[in-house]
Formats: C-alpha cells, sequence, structure tokens
C-alpha cells in the first residue's frame, strides 16, 4: 500500500462525505438510512473525521450572494517566501481561497471587494519577495467547490438528500439572521438548540429563522476535505484563452465536467479557469488533452502544491 492510499478515507467515509456534500446538515439518522448505514455508524464517522481535522462543514454563499467583487489573484514570489507570504493572505478576511502552486515561486487566491469595496492586494506585505502580482475580476462563476460532487453516490442517493428546491424570493438580512449564518460558517452542522443559546433567541424563533433562510437559497453547505484523501492526488488550475463568442458555452460545458470543482471567466489574458481534482498526472494529462473538444485553443497549467486556506471565511455572509 503506498502512503497516498494509507492517507485515503475508507470508502464508507468517502460516501458520508459524499452525503455532505449534498447536504451539510442532514441529521445522521437520515443520512444512515439513505446510506442503508446504521445512525451509529454515522455519527462516529462523523465526529471522528471532524475531530480528526480530515472534515469540516460550513456554510458559504452562493455567487450571487457573495462573489460580488471577486477577483482572482496570482502572485509570483522570491524562491522559499511562499509560506509567509501565503500567510499573509490568509489572514486576511477578505480572502477565501489561498494555494501555493507546486514549485513555490506562484501563489493564486480568491479575494472580495475589490470592484465596489477595499482593494485586498493593496494589503499585501510590503516587500520585494513579491515579485508579480496579477488581478483578474472574476465576471462569472460557472462552478465552485461547494458543488463538487465525489460521484460515489448513486442518482436515487443523490436526489434522496438534496435539500428541496429554492421556494421562495431572496430575503432582507436582520441581526439575528447575520449571527445564525456567521455561525453556521463556522460550523454549518450546529444545531438549533445551540444556535438559538448561542445567538441570544428562543429556539423557536432560530428554527423559523433557518426554514426561511433555507428557503430563500441563503444556507447553502460546503464539506471541505482534502481532496487527495478521496484518492485524487492532484489538484491543477486551468488557465485558458478562449474566443469571446465561445466563452460562455465552455464554461458551462466544463463546469458539468466531473473532475472540475470551479470555473470562473475572468479579465485579463486568460479568461477562463478551472480547477481540476485528478487522481494522477496522467488523468490531467487526458483532462488537458481533451479541451479541444469545448473548442478551447490554447491552456496554461499549475498544479496546487499545497492548499492554505479553503473557503467559509468569517464574515462572507454579511453582504
Amino acid at each position: 500500500m503506498t502512503a497516498e492510499s494509507a492517507e485515503s478515507l475508507t470508502l464508507l467515509e468517502q460516501r458520508v462525505v459524499s452525503a455532505l456534500q449534498v447536504d451539510g446538515r442532514a441529521g445522521t439518522g437520515r443520512i444512515a438510512e439513505v446510506l442503508d448505514l446504521s445512525p451509529r455508524t454515522v455519527t462516529r464517522c462523523v465526529a471522528r473525521l471532524q475531530s480528526a481535522g480530515k472534515l469540516r462543514v460550513t456554510c458559504v454563499p452562493t455567487p450571487e450572494h457573495g462573489l460580488r467583487g471577486a477577483m482572482l489573484l496570482r502572485v509570483r514570489v522570491l524562491r522559499g517566501r511562499a509560506r509567509a507570504i501565503a500567510a499573509a493572505l490568509a489572514a486576511l478576511p477578505e480572502v477565501s481561497f489561498v494555494d501555493v502552486l507546486a514549485g513555490g515561486e506562484e501563489l493564486s487566491a480568491i479575494a472580495f471587494g475589490g470592484v465596489d469595496g477595499h482593494l485586498v492586494y493593496d494589503r499585501l506585505p510590503a516587500t520585494s519577495a513579491v515579485t508579480e502580482t496579477r488581478v483578474l475580476s472574476v465576471l462569472h462563476v460557472f462552478a465552485d467547490a461547494a458543488g463538487w460532487r465525489t460521484g460515489l453516490l448513486t442518482a436515487a442517493e443523490v436526489a434522496a438528500l438534496t435539500p428541496p428546491p429554492r421556494a421562495t424570493e431572496d430575503v432582507e438580512l436582520d441581526e439575528l439572521d447575520h449571527r445564525l449564518l456567521a455561525m453556521l460558517t463556522e460550523d454549518a452542522r450546529t444545531g438549533p438548540g445551540e444556535l438559538a443559546t448561542r445567538g441570544g433567541a428562543p429556539e423557536s424563533t432560530v428554527r423559523r429563522r433557518l426554514d426561511r433562510l433555507g428557503g430563500a437559497g441563503r444556507i447553502r453547505t460546503y464539506a471541505d476535505v482534502e481532496a487527495r484523501l478521496l484518492g485524487m492526488a492532484v489538484d491543477a488550475n486551468v488557465w485558458m484563452t478562449v474566443p469571446p463568442g465561445r466563452l460562455d458555452e465552455a464554461g458551462r460545458a466544463l463546469a458539468a465536467h466531473p473532475l472540475v470543482h470551479g470555473c470562473l471567466a475572468t479579465t485579463g489574458t486568460t479568461n477562463l479557469m478551472a480547477a481540476v481534482f485528478c487522481r494522477d498526472l496522467p488523468a490531467l494529462y487526458t483532462f488537458v488533452t481533451g479541451l479541444g473538444a469545448f473548442g478551447i485553443p490554447s491552456a496554461e497549467v499549475t498544479v496546487v502544491g499545497r492548499a492554505v486556506k479553503r473557503a467559509g471565511r468569517a464574515g462572507s455572509q454579511n453582504i
């Protein structure tokens, strides 16, 4: 057994994580029923993964609510300085994702508030260690990490776990709504009782608010687990230049690809970026060589060496 396979989750654990990808607030009894497991097994599995730091279930905004003014940063640094610069970026609440790319001389990040708010890249460390910064405004989100699925569940299992469709129009958030969403951003599996205690409101009121927020599409969960634990050894970013007339078609097609866990249209010379999980480099090669089928004539590929920060930033719901 290789070191990589030894670190992978068991099939049972991967299926439980897959269920949480569909609905991060699903009760253990519901997951157990759909996956044909005992509730005790599911409870122990989730607790074990969370206590080991292998799983984090958080609440994230939809692109329509949470990606206003989003920017994609590509930061080149001097060799040996990537760790410090990445830590400085990750410490900023405006920054949601930070990756150190293989080779250690480039970082990629997603930041917020650039178009109509504070320009986060002005807060990069004032140091000669940063040799180049490219800032690409996000024009459209075709897919994000919260929508990626392992593919280990059947269509019937996914349907059984999928929350009801959005039932109401968007709602105006008040102070209690913001407090609840902030707590769910820390841990989306927090129950109504604890939310009520920490939020300073009656549990009956909290339950009504959760129903209201859920019906408006404001409670969207993301099961954050390292891809290598799911057998995906390679995390890569593919930066593509697509003719403007083909951009929407190509973005939608790529967003539906099972390996793609993020797809963004951006400003800049490379106007389409796809983040992909692959089992190995040959699988990445197969993905890249197949881009022609999407009408994409050229691409730059960068492999992620280390994921420093993932979604679930504090204050992400305060918009």
